[in-house]
């Protein structure tokens, strides 16, 4: 599994950086090198890389060029191709995943730019969560080691930049409720995604079948 942290602070001469929407949230994303669309089960997906990692996933949501233009918000210099390497892995996995089959992202690296500390502890305790299984905020900021700070720890979701390979979705809000999504759909996006997964509430013996979100 890759290390979050060392995604964020290792320097590159390749990479470059620049002030977006996201910097008054405290992150800055790294400057895009290529993207992808990806025709998926689900619809069309989006994938943004650098030479060092994915930057950028966009959830399946709405048309291609849509789907393109949430992508590429806040991202500038990035063109688009066909996904070699890394990327081409990634880009099968998000096919793969989007048409039901279990998969594992653990080995896809990330570059998450600027992101301080509190959100790659959060981001990476959040990866750390297998297909299906779910917690809740507070569990989340618990197993990141900021046992309290629920809140704080859904804003940081709220900033994931790489969806579905960091499963957000996965993290429900207290009593097992949907809680919110920041993408496309919001709760709806969110609980389809779940349904997709079989996923069960981490309220409920692990023994029952999974509920219906």
């Amino acid at each position: 599994m890759h290390d979050l942290a060392g995604a964020s602070f290792v320097p590159s001469c390749k990479i470059t950086f620049r002030v977006s929407a996201f910097a008054c949230f405290g992150y800055v994303p790294p400057m895009a090198t290529h993207h992808a669309m990806i025709d998926t089960a689900l619809g069309w997906a989006g994938l943004a890389w650098t030479d060092r990692g994915v930057c950028r996933v966009q959830i399946p949501g709405g048309d291609r060029e849509a789907v393109r233009a949430r992508l590429l918000k806040g991202l500038a210099g990035s063109t688009e191709c066909e996904p070699d390497g890394f990327a081409a892995e990634a880009a099968g996995l998000l096919r793969a995943y989007c048409a039901g089959a279990i998969v594992d992202f653990s080995a896809v690296p990330l570059d998450l730019g600027s992101a301080d500390p509190f959100r790659l502890a959060i981001w990476s305790a959040a990866r750390r969560l297998g297909h299906g299984e779910t917690t809740t905020y507070g569990g989340l900021a618990e197993a990141a080691g900021h046992k309290g700070m629920a809140r704080e720890t859904g804003e940081a979701l709220g900033r994931n930049p790489v969806p579905i390979i960091v499963p957000c979705h996965r993290i429900l809000a207290a009593g097992g409720k949907i809680g919110g999504f920041s993408a496309p759909g919001g709760s709806a996006t969110k609980s389809r995604l779940l349904a997709l997964e079989n996923a069960t509430s981490p309220n409920r013996n692990p023994a029952q079948a999974s509920f219906a979100f």
